[in-house]
């Protein structure tokens, strides 16, 4: 039988020993956990993982490989991967790596082996947390050292934004958009392309003034990583473009958008990440199955003394998982309407910031 030779060690100086894919690298990350069924590759590959340590609750991942084009981000910047059961032997047509490799490649550890339900339940009970994978040569006290040695990280989105514009263009297209990136996910992007956008894509300390010179019909607000508080030049950007132009954000564009207003944010117990979140839509009454992806969320009290109002719940836990200034033509959602929850039942919203351009503009 194959011997441990990798480990996790939490904070609270709990252990969970396992095996070895993906890089060997020593990383320190905060450890949380996703609960979708599929999906990986779009998981390893979604910049809001940033410095985040992944634990899968299904238990078998890597049986279809990886393909070229399923990515979210073209260099994955996860913190690492914990599975129960590791399979390097994908059967998929398709794929074109395993999963191990792609780690390698970027060098994200991973392990294997873990029981995953007895980690899952401990981030639940006790809430996120600092935790290293190490050698499980690795004593206690070195780990909780490495720990305590390895700062906590601020500057994520500075990391995985673009450092220069781009563009995304579609066919026969009707409306352009800016698109503040703070680490999208490109299915982002290829969805405003679907609904006829052409989509300029520029990096996150982009100046309100520089974003007006490019005249665009909409303005939109990528999902990211880390605390939407450490990101005050796109929440300066918000203030001075809100009223001039319709603006949609989503996720962490979501938060940043609640704090343009004066609203507040506060960071979860252990977040929500998964395909499975119920998901209710006050003006209509609908519950939409979300994908979700975050560790903050909008404080709903501090909404009401705002120009927002609240548009979507969580029926999971009641926090605020939507918002919008109708006065300003200014909406978010904090759940993800790309990721095919459903799987169609949030592509409106892309449809309704559309049709919030297309009235601006019919109305100039």
């Amino acid at each position: 039988m194959r011997s441990f030779d990798r480990k996790i060690v939490l904070e609270d100086g709990s252990e969970y020993l396992g095996y070895s894919f993906g890089s060997l690298n020593d990383k320190v990350c905060e450890i949380v956990f996703n609960t979708s069924m599929v999906g990986y590759q779009e998981i390893v590959s979604d910049p809001s993982y940033t410095d985040q340590m992944v634990v899968m609750t299904y238990p078998l991942i890597g049986n279809y490989g990886i393909t070229d084009d399923d990515y979210e981000c073209k260099n994955p910047s996860i913190g690492a991967l914990v599975v129960r059961d590791y399979n390097d032997m994908p059967s998929n047509f398709r794929y074109t790596k395993t999963l191990s490799e792609l780690l390698e490649e970027y060098d994200i550890p991973g392990i294997s082996g873990v029981d995953t339900r007895k980690l899952t339940r401990s981030i639940r009970d006790i809430g996120s947390r600092r935790a290293v994978i190490t050698s499980a040569d690795t004593s206690l006290q070195e780990a909780l050292q490495i720990i305590k040695d390895t700062p906590v990280p601020h500057d994520q989105v500075s990391r995985v934004s673009c450092t220069k514009r781009w563009y995304s263009r579609t066919s026969n297209h009707m409306f352009n958009v800016v698109a503040i990136d703070c680490g999208m996910k490109l299915n982002i992007i290829r969805s405003l392309n679907k609904f006829g956008c052409n989509v300029t894509i520029v990096p996150f300390d982009t100046t309100a003034e520089e974003i007006e010179f490019m005249n665009p019909d909409g303005v939109f607000l990528s999902n990211g990583p880390g605390d939407p508080e450490d990101v005050l030049p796109v929440i300066e950007t918000v203030k001075k473009l809100k009223g001039k132009y319709p603006i949609f954000g989503i996720c962490l564009g979501h938060q940043m958008i609640a704090l343009a207003y004066g609203a507040k944010t506060y960071k979860l117990k252990f977040g929500h990440r998964g395909g499975n979140h119920p998901v209710k839509n006050l003006a209509t009454g609908k519950i939409e199955i979300t994908s979700q992806n975050h560790s903050y969320a909008v404080d709903s009290e501090s909404v009401k003394n705002t120009e927002l109002e609240i548009t979507h719940i969580n029926l999971l836990d009641n926090t605020v998982e939507g918002i919008e200034c109708k006065k300003d033509n200014v909406f978010s959602v904090q759940y993800h309407p790309e990721s095919a929850p459903g799987p169609q039942d949030s592509s409106y919203l892309f449809a309704k910031f559309v049709s919030i351009m297309k009235e601006v503009k019919d109305n100039a």
